[in-house]
């Protein structure tokens, strides 16, 4: 399972087996494996010297019984969605091991969420693999305009328009304002975003990555996590040993419930519409543009009393991901007769439709949890917060747990960080948690609690009027929830232990609008430089000092303080004046996941300063105690 690499085995030597007792058969001409004596061996220096044939034959046995390694400076990963494949991968180029399971036999099968924010694609950029998220999904030319329908083939009500996918590198280079940024939003199924993830999780020897699997319980003691995991297919059972237990195991999670954390929120609200039961239909449509002659969209909205819906184009061909809200009183057991009359609801016409696959879920919810780390115990993803989906966060909010997390545990695994780093994980995040699903929740109530009139689809003066007051609701509605660069990359985490504040307030956080600013706790402004890079493509993985001044001799002190910590600080320099106004500072930090921790306004010590950024003290009333010069 996966590659071998520098880590703990546990190892049971060869003899011949009485019973099989879910051992896996044997290789031919060879005996049964039988768990006779078990070893530890710990696989260091001395290990990877012995001949390739001892070696081999010790991954034989291992690779036979089954065993997964267990590392000595591990992360174990619960969940193969987005979070934990990005945490995974964050992990490995940090060089720190992991081991990711999945329940599922593979990554997704249907499409789930279908946007991925711009902030994530500035995320995906600077892992290298953004320009392969973007051809993905629709072609090149399909726009990925929002439009609205009173059902799919009759009359259209309102319509957003937005750019293809092959224009995204020439608007983002011109769009400036609120998008100033280094990528455009895409829209693309998870499933495609999984299977990116999933290749590059499992191109590093530090990661295992497994599906098939399922953890059953875990422990936890001061050293570490001892969990039972189990094969879905065979219910063979193993142990698996790491410093830290992430579990990213989705709304259901076993490990948010063995720890006994329960959701905080609001649940159970009920609307017009994203407020109650929901039926996913993941379906082809091979004449479906033959017969809605409106322009192209990415999204549908059917809006009519009847049945309201969407429908996500998925390759711009004849695949969509399609959703709709029983009423109160319907039944929810739905097979394919029910699926298909649903959908012929709200198309307006008949139109031939194979049905994927198909299920239900449920609309109505902004929840979080209120404790994110227990011990050596993380939860991250839709373990510790659950959205309506209006305005596409969860997957996106899922996606910067894993970026926010990753270094953190990377610089503790290290020894590199003090006890608050940890700490900072829960207080960034669960803030960013409520206030994105907050966002949601006020998206879902304005496309949700906004009814029709009942004379919307007659042709008569009262129609007239309700398309006319419904047209002006829903376009107004459209720019809310798709034109979101506040949301997007106005997060931020003030307060936070490990942001060193300058006394600097913040740009309001508004929904439609962002403006940038480099007050430590929040996305770093962005410009394009003279030679056409993106200033975010000068930045180190790990951490930046951005000097916005002429010479070298700007922030000695820092790197100083940064080489005795063993970080990895590399220097960027830009003095020009758009950047130096933009900053307001001669010397910038960038942390690791792309926030502002620390600009220089006002004396310093260069210690201070890196020792609040790792976490070593809890409050930020060292960092200015003494004088440090640029």
């Amino acid at each position: 399972m996966g590659a071998w690499r520098k880590c703990e085995f546990v190892v049971h030597l060869t003899g011949r087996a009485k019973s099989p007792n879910n051992l896996p058969p044997p290789r031919p001409g060879k005996g049964q494996i039988t768990p006779k004596r078990v070893h530890i061996i710990k696989w260091s220096g001395w290990l990877t010297k012995l001949s390739r044939p001892i070696r081999f034959r010790i991954m034989s046995i291992c690779e036979r019984i089954g065993m997964l390694p267990c590392s000595e400076k591990k992360v174990f990963i619960v969940g193969g969605g987005p979070c934990g494949l990005m945490l995974s991968i964050d992990l490995s180029r940090r060089g720190i091991p992991s081991i990711l399971l999945d329940a599922k036999p593979r990554t997704a099968k249907n499409p789930q969420a279908n946007a991925t924010q711009a902030r994530t694609m500035e995320h995906y950029r600077r892992l290298g693999f953004s320009k392969e998220i973007r051809s993905l999904g629709l072609p090149k030319d399909y726009p990925t305009d929002i439009a609205y329908f009173t059902r799919y083939s009759k009359q259209e009500l309102a319509r957003f328009q937005l750019p293809s996918s092959g224009d995204a590198d020439a608007a983002i280079r011109k769009i400036g304002g609120s998008w100033t940024g280094a990528e455009l939003p895409h829209r693309v199924p998870q499933m495609y975003v999984e299977e990116v993830l999933r290749r590059h999780a499992e191109a590093s020897e530090l990661a295992s990555v497994n599906y098939g699997w399922r953890m059953i319980d875990f422990e936890q003691g001061a050293d570490g996590v001892s969990a039972t995991v189990e094969e879905a297919a065979t219910g063979k059972q193993q142990k698996i040993r790491a410093e830290y237990l992430v579990g990213a195991d989705g709304a259901r999670s076993i490990v948010r419930s063995a720890l006994g954390i329960s959701y905080a929120g609001e649940t159970g609200v009920h609307r017009d519409f994203f407020g109650g039961t929901m039926v996913a239909l993941y379906l082809r449509a091979p004449d479906f543009y033959d017969q809605v002659k409106a322009s192209r969209a990415w999204m549908y909205w059917a809006f009519n009393r009847e049945r309201r819906s969407w429908l996500a184009a998925v390759n711009g061909k004849d695949e969509f991901s399609f959703h709709t809200q029983l009423k109160p009183g319907e039944d929810a057991t739905i097979d394919e007769a029910r699926a298909h009359e649903l959908f012929q609801q709200v198309m307006g016409m008949a139109l031939d439709i194979e049905i994927i696959d198909m299920g239900t879920w449920v609309a109505g919810h902004a929840l979080y949890v209120e404790q994110m780390v227990s011990g050596r115990v993380i939860l991250a993803g839709d373990a510790a917060h659950l959205f309506t989906p209006a305005g596409g966060l969860g997957y996106n909010t899922a996606v910067e747990d894993a970026v926010n997390l990753g270094w953190k545990l990377a610089a503790i695994l290290k020894g590199q960080a003090g006890p608050e780093l940890l700490a900072s994980y829960e207080f960034e995040r669960s803030k960013l948690a409520k206030r994105n699903t907050g966002y949601a929740r006020g998206l879902a109530d304005s496309i949700g609690n906004f009814i029709p009139s009942p004379a919307l689809e007659e042709d008569s003066p009262e129609g007239v009027a309700a398309r006319k007051e419904a047209s002006d609701y829903l376009n107004t509605h459209a720019r809310k929830e798709f034109n979101i660069p506040g949301v997007t990359f106005g997060g931020r985490y003030d307060g936070s232990a490990v942001i060193v504040p300058d006394g600097s307030d913040a740009p309001p956080d508004t929904r439609n609008e962002y403006i940038q600013s480099a007050t430590p706790g929040g996305r770093p402004p962005h410009i394009w430089l003279d030679d056409g890079r993106s200033l975010y493509d000068t930045f180190g993985f790990e951490w930046t000092l951005l000097r916005l001044v002429p010479g070298a001799g700007a922030g000695a002190d820092l790197i100083a303080a940064a080489e005795a910590r063993g970080l990895d600080l590399k220097v960027v320099d830009v003095p020009t004046s758009e950047a130096r106004a933009l900053y307001e500072s001669d010397c910038v930090i960038i942390r690791p996941d792309q926030i502002v921790g620390w600009r220089h306004r006002e004396p310093y010590d260069a210690n201070a300063v890196f020792d609040q950024l790792l976490g070593h003290v809890a409050s930020t009333s060292q960092v200015a105690t003494e004088a440090g010069a640029l």
